[in-house]
């Protein structure tokens, strides 16, 4: 596993930060991975049911099976 170090972190900011990791019962280091986590942890996974009808907008009037054939001319 990594180790992170931070220099040159405001004294205010630490103790805010303990203080929020004291308050849910983590220690800094816990804290500091979670809220890392959050801000840029991994993509929310989502359902391909959850897809259903995106793009629709950009889509509309268009002949799929025309557009195919386009697709498929251009590439030959």
């Amino acid at each position: 596993m990594a180790t992170l170090n931070v220099k040159n972190l405001p004294d205010a900011l630490y103790r805010r930060l303990q203080k929020r990791a004291r308050d849910r019962r983590r220690s800094v280091a816990q804290e500091v991975t979670l809220i890392l986590e959050e801000a840029v942890g991994r993509p929310d996974v989502v359902s391909i049911l959850e897809l259903r009808g995106l793009g629709k907008d950009t889509w509309r009037g268009t002949d799929a099976a025309a557009h195919v054939e386009a697709e498929r001319r251009a590439w030959d």
